[in-house]
C-alpha cells in the first residue's frame, strides 16, 4: 500500500532468551515458514496487487512512498490554520460472516471505512487518511485484494487516502477461510469548528438522513433470524425483488462525509451530528445532547426501508428493540438552528441525501429519558 503495508513474518522471542526446539537432523533442516502455514510470497503478491488500489485514493497531503515502516501524511499541505486531529477505529462485526459465507468480499471494505469516517465527520472533521488491518488463517490473495478494493472505494467516497495497512496470516488463530478486519482513520478540524456546539438548545430542529439499510449493526441478531426462519443467504430476499438475501444484506454502509462537510462549509446554523450505529436512536442521539435537554423524535416521519419491516416481522420485535438495535432507516442525525433548517435540508438534498424533518430539541423533564418518541414506526407489510 501507499506508505507501509506489512505481512506478519515475525519471530517468536521471549523477553530474556530465545527458546529453541531440538529436532532430528532430517526434520530440522527442512522445516519452512510456509510449512508452518505462513506464505511470504503470497503476501508479497498481495502488496503488488493492491498498489493501484491505494494509489487511486491519493489526496492532498498523502505521500506515495511504498515500503516504509509507517504511512506518511503532510498535514501542512491541507491548509489548516489551527487544526485539531480526530481519530477513530472500528470494525464490521459479524457482517463479515455474510461476506465469507456468500463469497462476496468487495463491499465490507466500504463498511469498514464508513464506520470510521462517519464517526470523524460528526465532530466536524475531514477524514485525511485510513489504515486497515486484515487478519486471516490462510492468505488468499484474490479474496484479500477484493476486500481491499472495497476499502479503497470507501476511501474515495470519504475523500481520505489509504496510506498503509497490515496483513497478518496467522494459522491456528483463524479457521478455514475466516478473516477479520479493523480500520483506523484520522481527520482534522479547525479548532473553532469542532462539533457538537455547546449552543444546542430547545427549539433546534433535528434532521434525519436516510440510511442504505442495516449498515453494519445488528448482524448477530440478523443471522439468528435467518437461522430461526429456515433461510439461507442464497434464498430470495423476502423484502427485495430479484436479489438473494445475502446480497441484499451486504449493501454497504452509506458514507455521509462529503454531503455533511459541504453543508458545514456552506450553511449556517449546524450545531451537531450523531452517527446512528450500534445502540440505534436510544444510545447515539444522547451523545450530543447538553444536560437538561431531550430529543423529541417523530417516528411518523420515518419511512423504514423494507429490510426493517422483514426484520421486525421475522423476529416479532417490539418497537423499542428495533430502535435500540437498528438505525430503522436513519443513519445520521443533524441538529440545526430552527431558522436555518430549511436551507440545510435543501443543501443536503442537493448533495444526494434523502432527508426528513425528524423532530426537535426540547427542555428535559425531571427524570425523563434523553430521547422521547412520538407516534410509531410504520413498517411495510410483507
Amino acid at each position: 500500500m501507499i506508505g507501509a503495508r506489512k505481512t506478519d513474518c515475525k519471530t517468536e522471542n521471549r523477553r530474556e532468551f530465545t527458546v529453541f526446539t531440538i529436532m532430528p537432523q532430517d526434520k530440522r533442516n527442512h522445516l519452512t515458514y510456509k510449512q508452518a502455514g505462513v506464505d511470504i510470497s503470497a503476501g508479497n503478491a498481495l502488496v503488488e496487487a493492491i498498489k493501484p488500489l491505494a494509489k487511486s485514493t491519493a489526496r492532498k497531503g498523502s505521500r506515495s512512498a511504498l515500503g516504509g515502516f509507517g504511512g506518511l501524511f503532510d498535514l501542512n499541505a491541507c491548509g489548516y490554520k489551527d487544526p485539531v486531529l480526530v481519530a477513530a477505529n472500528d470494525g464490521v462485526g459479524t457482517k463479515l460472516r455474510l461476506a465469507i459465507e456468500t463469497g462476496v468480499h468487495n463491499t465490507v471494505g466500504v463498511d469498514l471505512v464508513a464506520m470510521c469516517a462517519n464517526d470523524l465527520v460528526v465532530q466536524g472533521a475531514e477524514p485525511l487518511f485510513f489504515l486497515d488491518y486484515f487478519a486471516c488463517g490462510r492468505l488468499d490473495v484474490e479474496v484479500t485484494r477484493s476486500v481491499i478494493a472495497g476499502i479503497a472505494e470507501g476511501c474515495r467516497q470519504a475523500g481520505c487516502a489509504l496510506i498503509g495497512g497490515e496483513t497478518a496470516e496467522m494459522p491456528g488463530m483463524y479457521q478455514a477461510d475466516d478473516y477479520d478486519l479493523a480500520g483506523f482513520a484520522v481527520g482534522a478540524v479547525e479548532r473553532r469548528n469542532i462539533l457538537p456546539k455547546p449552543t444546542i438548545s430547545p427549539g433546534d430542529i433535528i434532521i434525519g438522513l436516510r440510511s442504505s439499510g442495516a449498515h453494519s449493526n445488528g448482524y448477530s441478531l440478523i443471522r439468528k433470524l435467518i437461522e430461526l426462519n429456515d433461510l439461507d443467504y442464497a434464498s430470495p430476499a423476502p423484502f427485495a425483488e430479484d436479489t438473494t438475501l445475502g446480497e441484499a444484506l451486504l449493501v454497504p454502509t452509506r458514507i455521509y462525509v462529503k454531503s455533511l462537510l459541504s453543508a458545514v462549509q456552506t450553511c449556517k446554523g449546524i450545531k451537531g451530528f450523531a452517527h446512528v450505529t450500534g445502540g440505534g436512536f436510544v444510545e447515539n442521539i444522547p451523545r450530543i445532547l447538553p444536560e437538561g435537554s431531550v430529543a423529541h423524535i417523530d417516528l411518523g416521519t420515518i419511512e423504514p426501508p423494507p429490510v426493517f419491516g422483514w426484520l421486525q416481522s421475522a423476529g416479532g420485535m417490539d418497537e423499542r428493540e428495533m430502535l435500540t438495535t437498528f438505525n430503522c432507516g436513519v443513519g445520521m442525525i443533524c441538529v440545526v438552528a430552527e431558522q436555518h433548517a430549511d436551507g440545510v435540508m435543501l443543501t443536503l438534498a442537493e448533495m444526494g441525501e434523502e432527508v426528513v424533518r425528524l423532530g426537535e430539541i426540547a427542555a428535559a423533564r425531571q427524570n425523563g429519558e434523553p430521547v422521547e418518541f412520538l407516534n410509531h414506526l410504520e413498517f411495510d407489510a410483507l
